[in-house]
């Protein structure tokens, strides 16, 4: 291949590497032929971390991102002819040098996005119910959740779990794809994430089916549980997920250099009692776009309030209780319309699944209304009551 074909290929290639570092997440791979008369040699990248393997010629090279324009170049410079492809989720660019010509095209993956979806609505059901995140395609990582059993049937003591999380996506999917338009990225936390089981999902949906980008952030103050996270996204080659072990009252949303970002969402599910006020309030403090969360126990109120025009129905426990769970959530959206989120809460899933089943949705809309908010702090002053939530978001 002659100098001028090499140099138009080290420039084209050096626009893939600036991409590749900047998509390393959802790089898949990089692949091709090497032609010389009607022989040919196969070429194959992937990425381990941050750095390059590649194999062509018998030979493994391991190299840095922006090194990979010069090898090729390298390489081509005793061919003919050269075809890469460089894959990205759902997309791939195709690089031709041959002749004085180097031309590249991009084919987006529709028939890949189609497969995916006809593979989720064409594999084995648990139940009745129309899953979206579907045994077959999702074994992988299902069994890696703990979910699925090696022999590829649900786990018994699983089923409600499963159907919680999948119930979850169905239900946030129309919000997702809301706040996807017009973003290259989602960057979505996981307030108090135990066990990860919503990122991981949530991840797999919106990369592999929906084939939106996004950046997941789990936070959770146990480091046992984080650390569990971790493992499991690496054996999912999930490079898009970080988890830490810090404090989601006083963290705020940064990037690397310490600068403060809107997250697009924030999401908890079951965070027990006050720990969901604390996740509503870092949404709240950090100006997340959406916020989804199922609470889950309601002590704090329970031990608190009291209000004497209930006095004769509140003095049995079981009433008290049940009024003390709608209070609490109750009180958490009216403060989250303070703060400027339209609010809707649903049923997600069966009482005999969860009796927490209840999922409050907000979405930005408007800044802060000061008289809705002292609106709450009226009615948690009738209930004798001030709530974390409150406690944690009084300016």
């Amino acid at each position: 291949m002659n100098k001028q074909t090499i140099a138009k290929l080290n420039m084209m290639l050096q626009g893939v590497a600036f991409r590749l570092a900047e998509e390393k997440d959802y790089f898949e791979s990089l692949t091709g032929d090497f032609k010389s008369g009607v022989v040919s040699f196969p070429f194959n990248c992937t990425l381990d971390r941050e750095s390059l393997i590649i194999s062509f010629e018998g030979r493994k090279i391991t190299a840095m991102i922006q090194e990979l324009p010069d090898i090729i170049s390298k390489f081509a410079d005793s061919y003919d002819r050269v075809v890469l492809n460089y894959k990205t989720r759902g997309e791939m660019l195709i690089i031709e040098a041959a002749d004085k010509n180097v031309t590249m095209k991009t084919k987006a993956l529709e028939e890949e996005k189609e497969s995916i979806i006809k593979g989720h609505s064409n594999t084995g059901t648990v139940s009745n119910r129309d899953y979206l995140i579907r045994p077959g395609k999702a074994d992988k990582l299902l069994k890696a959740i703990g979910i699925m059993a090696d022999n590829g049937k649900i786990k018994n003591d699983m089923i409600r779990k499963y159907n919680q999380i999948d119930h979850f996506v169905e239900l946030i999917e129309p919000m997702l794809k809301d706040l996807a338009k017009d973003k290259n990225e989602l960057r979505i936390v996981d307030c108090a994430c135990g066990k990860s089981y919503l990122s991981f999902v949530l991840n797999y949906y919106l990369r592999e089916v929906l084939k939106i980008n996004c950046r997941f952030l789990g936070i959770d103050i146990s480091e046992g549980v984080v650390e569990s996270s971790r493992r499991i996204a690496q054996s999912l080659g999930y490079r898009n997920m970080t988890f830490i072990n810090g404090d989601i009252r006083t963290l705020l949303y940064e990037d690397d250099n310490g600068k403060r970002l809107q997250p697009d969402l924030v999401i908890s599910l079951h965070a027990c009692d006050v720990a969901t006020d604390y996740a509503l309030a870092y949404g709240i403090r950090n100006r997340a776009r959406g916020i989804v969360a199922v609470p889950c126990c309601h002590s704090e109120l329970l031990n608190q309030y009291s209000y004497e025009p209930f006095s004769e129905i509140i003095k049995h426990g079981v009433f008290k209780a049940r009024l003390a769970d709608v209070l609490t959530d109750g009180l958490r959206c009216m403060i989250l319309e303070a703060f400027g989120y339209d609010i809707s809460a649903v049923e997600y899933v069966s009482p005999l699944d969860t009796p927490k089943n209840l999922l409050i949705r907000g979405v930005l809309k408007r800044g802060y209304n000061d008289r809705a908010y002292k609106a709450c702090l009226e009615m948690a002053k009738k209930l004798n009551a001030q709530p974390m939530l409150i406690k944690e978001t009084l300016k």
